[in-house]
């Protein structure tokens, strides 16, 4: 594909730039946990279900450990598995009954207890590498699609109803299914249980409807005859949590940003930032391609003015990333397709900041965004802006191209709607598959030139954030025209400061 001749000293400084800024964070971070975080290392040992009152047992064990979290969670609830002789689950079930109380263990039982947090830290592990390997046997038995990778998403509130409509839409041709979450869970400090059939604007993310979601998928990819994946969100007051059930049910992608739940959701910054090293430190065991959201920025400030603050929000999440232990494989970094489409040579300007960013993260399964802002419910408007959507996406290669619906603005996409997406995309893909090798970018065309305004823009909004510090940054709105306070938002009260004690195997052995 053709390149652009990218200054490399500004790329660089842009790279540095996010390293000085990222940290002091990840020094934070290492200080502190959280409640979530308790919770996720309880279910990556097997904790699950509900008690008598419907309260989801992770919450109930670090509920009643809450003077003990400093320390973690892990030792006192191993002691007790020790002490009265049970496994993972009946301990779990007998502390939401409030027959077993947690406490420090005495002197003598530390090894003992270390010993057994080890091992089921292990098997936690374990548990996650051999779902990463029943993926990686099935896509070696049916094969991957070719890139871009079609991306639809489903929305009923009804998983049954979802499966109905995901295995539909892979027939059609899709190659990635979303569920979108029922409005606001993101906002809630408990993972719903069980399988659900009414969800708000989305299908509630629980450990059984990602399980009943992956075997209907799983069954129809043997139909297809390709690997299909499955994506739903782990950002939110549960992003940990919400990961470590995605990697028990073998999920493939996860939408999962260091800063999108912090300046759309109004989650506080110092319990957001922690929760993702850990929930990303999952996805990068379980083989999950992360997807960050920057394309939302322009869904608040225009595109136009506002493209380099895309640009340097991926450096940024692309370093917490790299912390974590993801991969460039796994590094689903997103922008849109954005512009207002009456801007002179609109597609000129949106192939600049689609090849911007391809150059930029090269190797990384990039996720495209189509146009929602200036969707007017004009259908054939609507649908025409799409396929010059995707005549970007794969002249500019990108990895993951979520599809535009014609109908956008007007009603959660049906069955017809998405297939006339698919079969649109398809023809374009197939139309202009080798487009992009066919010339070369001149370094004085309006794309190049286009394309270095952005990049020096963002490397100036860098300096501006590395000067004020993350949290100042975002205090003062650099990204998306919205602020946020360190202080402010949902869940600080969940943020815990570690003692010299703490003890959680799952940072390192999640890597190993």
């Amino acid at each position: 594909m053709p390149h652009l001749k990218l200054d490399a000293a500004l790329v660089d400084e842009a790279r540095t730039l996010a390293r000085q800024i990222v940290e002091p964070i990840i020094d934070y971070i290492g200080k502190h946990t959280t409640v979530a975080i308790e919770r996720a290392t309880l279910r990556l040992i097997g904790v699950d279900g509900v008690d008598e009152d419907g309260v989801p047992l992770p919450n109930r064990v670090v509920e009643r450990a809450r003077a003990l979290l400093p320390g973690g969670v892990l030792r006192p609830f191993v002691a007790a598995m020790i002490q009265h002789g049970l496994e993972v689950q009946a301990t779990a079930e007998a502390i939401g009954r409030g027959d077993i109380s947690l406490a420090e263990g005495s002197l003598e039982e530390q090894a003992e207890v270390q010993r057994e947090v080890q091992r089921q830290v292990k098997l936690g592990v374990e548990r996650i590498r051999r779902r990463r390997d029943e993926r990686e046997a099935m896509i070696e038995e049916l094969g991957n699609p070719p890139m871009p990778w079609l991306y639809v998403i489903v929305a009923t509130g009804n998983i049954y109803e979802d499966i109905v409509q995901a295995q539909a839409a892979a027939r059609q041709g899709a190659d990635v299914i979303a569920v979108i979450r029922s409005t606001a869970q993101s906002l809630l400090d408990y993972v719903p249980y069980g399988p659900t059939t009414e969800g708000f604007g989305g299908t509630y993310a629980t450990q059984a409807n990602f399980q009943l979601m992956r075997a209907a998928l799983d069954e129809t990819s043997r139909e297809v005859g390709r690997y299909v994946r499955l994506t739903n969100y782990c950002s939110g007051l549960c992003m940990p949590e919400i990961a470590a059930m995605g990697a028990l049910e073998r999920l493939d992608m996860m939408l999962n940003d260091a800063l999108y739940g912090i300046i759309f959701r109004d989650i506080n910054m110092k319990r957001t930032l922690i929760d993702q090293l850990f929930s990303r430190r999952i996805n990068a065991a379980a083989g999950i391609i992360i997807n960050t959201g920057e394309d939302n920025y322009l869904t608040t400030a225009d595109a136009l003015e506002a493209e380099h603050t895309v640009v340097a929000s991926q450096f940024i999440n692309e370093r917490f990333a790299q912390v974590a232990g993801i991969p460039p494989a796994q590094m689903g970094l997103g922008h849109a397709f954005e512009i207002n489409p009456d801007t002179p040579n609109h597609l000129l300007r949106e192939i600049a900041s689609a090849q911007l960013i391809r150059d930029l993260f090269p190797g990384y399964p990039i996720k495209y965004m189509p146009p929602t802002r200036h969707m007017t419910g004009d259908i054939f408007r609507g649908h025409m802006l799409d396929s010059f959507f995707n005549l970007v996406g794969v002249l500019t290669q990108q990895g993951i191209q979520l599809l535009g619906m014609p109908t956008e603005a007007i009603h959660t996409p049906l069955l017809q709607d998405r297939f006339l997406s698919i079969r649109s995309a398809l023809y374009v893909f197939n139309a202009a598959r080798d487009l992009s090798e066919q010339f070369e970018w001149r370094e004085d065309s309006m794309v190049a030139q286009w394309a270095d305004q952005i990049l020096r823009e963002a490397v100036e909004l860098l300096r501006q954030m590395e000067k004020l510090g993350l949290f100042e940054g975002l205090k003062a709105g650099l990204f998306a025209d919205i602020s946020r306070s360190p202080d402010g938002g949902r869940g600080l009260e969940g943020v815990i400061e570690r003692n010299a004690k703490y003890c959680n195997p799952f940072y390192e052995m999640l890597l190993s």
